[in-house]
């Protein structure tokens, strides 16, 4: 699966796998990926540094990358206490009673609260930035768009790619005006933030608006017939998130969610503001549903909403509470139906695709 990107990069196969754990990065970098981190967790710089160190330590000298979520535009003197005063209080009574109807115990006393959405905030991505181009990381990924311009400028000046996704061909205009060097068109059955056009739609709309720019494929693909599709779409490799969820590598700190993942069909996602504030999709639980219920205060816009379920994620996640617990994944889940190991799935992956190339060959030589 060698495309003009993934020589560019130098690695042997044009899929880049997104996720938050830097064992999972690693692994797919060593399998011959591109493996990319999610920072938007790290809210402590030195939190990012010991585990950019233990990439480096497990990727064997070649090559990965960072992802960030960061607003193209600055907004100067914002504080996170500034962004809390904001919440009105009846969104906060129902959350609490959201947590009181299921039973949800609260944390322990100086507990705290766990990962808080603070890397949406501009601030916070900045810093990680300050920790990682102290490191060889050859791609720097955007979720949230075009890097404000300052960025663009300072990761090409150390030879770093940067990336953005787009869910439409006028958002990727603008990331192509912007001097992005990779768009990745993100489809809506794609896992987290994603827009209202599928990827068989998408894909060659994109190609086409930014040619002769590279384009990742992304969303709802799972195995190496639909890598073979994206590539004939005209992308130059897929980005592929949900599907490293349930490998062994990852570390979702919650057997309960593996399990809903492992069980979950490709229906049993939603797409809603109830996570982040912003569309995503996520499993659909009866924490999606009630803040979905035309009876309920409706989420609040971002940064608002992630800073106002931050402590009642902590809480369910903590407790492992079924029928609230959840995740951001695509709709690729009902493929997940077991726990496999990077590497394997790599080799399903690789299998798949020559299955399909194989195939195509077939009709191909017919055809003449």
């Amino acid at each position: 699966m060698e495309t003009e990107l993934s020589k560019r990069l130098g690695v042997e196969h044009a899929i880049f796998g997104f996720t938050p754990f830097p064992a999972v990065a690693a692994a797919i970098t060593r399998a011959g990926g591109f493996g990319v981190l999610g920072a938007v967790r790290y809210t402590a710089p030195d939190d990012l540094a010991r585990d950019l160190d233990w990439m480096q330590a497990h990727t064997d000298g070649l090559p990965y990358g960072l992802d960030v979520v960061m607003p193209a535009k600055k907004v100067e003197g914002v504080t996170e206490a500034d962004v809390e005063a904001m919440i009105p209080e009846g969104h906060r009574r129902f959350v609490a009673e959201t947590l009181a109807k299921h039973g949800v115990p609260e944390l322990a006393d100086g507990e705290a609260s766990g990962w808080r959405i603070t890397g949406w905030m501009e601030q916070v991505a900045r810093g990680q930035l300050d920790v990682a181009f102290d490191y060889p990381i050859a791609l720097l990924a955007n979720a949230l768009g075009s890097p404000p311009p300052d960025v663009v400028h300072r990761a090409h000046d150390r030879g770093v790619l940067v990336a953005a996704l787009a869910g439409s061909a006028k958002h990727a205009r603008r990331h192509a005006e912007a001097g992005i060097d990779i768009v990745v068109a993100q489809g809506y059955e794609a896992g987290g933030h994603t827009g209202e056009i599928a990827s068989m739609v998408l894909t060659p709309e994109v190609v086409e608006a930014v040619s002769p720019l590279p384009v990742l494929a992304a969303g709802g693909i799972g195995s190496g017939e639909q890598i073979a599709a994206g590539l004939a779409l005209g992308a130059q490799g897929v980005w592929l998130g949900s599907i490293w969820l349930t490998t062994t590598e990852a570390d979702l700190h919650s057997p309960a969610l593996t399990a809903k993942l492992l069980a979950a069909g490709s229906g049993d996602t939603v797409r809603s503001r109830a996570l982040t504030g912003k569309p995503a999709r996520q499993l659909r639980t009866e924490w999606t549903d009630a803040w979905d219920h035309p009876d309920g205060p409706g989420p609040l816009p971002m940064p608002l909403q992630g800073l106002l379920v931050a402590e009642a994620v902590s809480r369910i996640q903590k407790y492992e509470v079924e029928p609230l617990l959840g995740t951001p994944v695509g709709q690729i889940v009902g493929r997940m139906t077991s726990e496999r190991g990077v590497r394997e799935v790599f080799d399903d992956l690789t299998r798949g695709f020559e299955r399909a190339v194989a195939r195509l060959n077939r009709i191909a030589q017919r055809s003449r």
